[in-house]
């Protein structure tokens, strides 16, 4: 049985946390709910959060699929180093962002969800998993198209090699012989 990359779940959950995050501070924010300076940094934790966790790690091993536009904000994230490497790091980072959205209902739920992310990161930093980022290829993926050179001339199903006709401009050479003998029961 493989090893579990406890990183990548991670980094899904905290991704979704940071949009509930965000979403539960604008909701208090608009609302005017008492202790809205709560919600305001909700919008920004969450915000930040998002930033943070949308480029993908690479995995260990396997394939690595980049979401769409990643580019841009793995470079961000590369450019703090060890700071944003580092699972310890953000798993008490991620930590710390989550006390303040506790003290506010539309917050609550963005917040016990990035705490669940702190603690997947911990879990992923002491099995001694690291952020690397997915930098993307300088050779061209070779196509498996080039290879066919020409497609084939008859449908299918295809009778083998040895069996199907030739052509021959004359057609009494040109007749298939069925090496079966074929009668009528009667």
């Amino acid at each position: 049985m493989g090893k579990i990359e406890w990183a990548m779940w991670a980094n899904e959950q905290a991704l979704a946390a940071g949009l509930i995050y965000a979403t539960g501070g604008i909701v208090g924010v608009a609302g005017q709910f008492r202790g809205w300076q709560f919600a305001a940094f909700g919008i920004a934790a969450g915000v930040f959060v998002c930033l943070l966790e949308y480029p993908r790690s690479k995995r260990a091993k396997g394939t690595s699929v980049e979401r769409t536009g990643q580019y841009c904000f793995t470079v961000c994230v590369k450019a703090f180093g060890p700071l944003t490497r580092n699972y310890y790091f953000r798993a008490f980072l991620h930590a710390a962002l989550c006390v303040p959205g506790g003290f506010m209902l539309a917050t609550v739920l963005g917040s016990v969800c990035l705490a669940i992310a702190s603690l997947i990161y911990l879990s992923a930093a002491i099995h001694g998993e690291h952020w690397e980022p997915i930098l993307p290829r300088t050779e061209p993926p070779k196509r498996v198209g080039e290879s066919i050179k020409e497609p084939p001339q008859n449908p299918p199903p295809r009778p083998p090699p040895e069996l199907r006709r030739k052509k021959v401009d004359n057609l009494e050479t040109a007749a298939y012989d069925n090496p079966m003998s074929v009668t009528i029961n009667e």
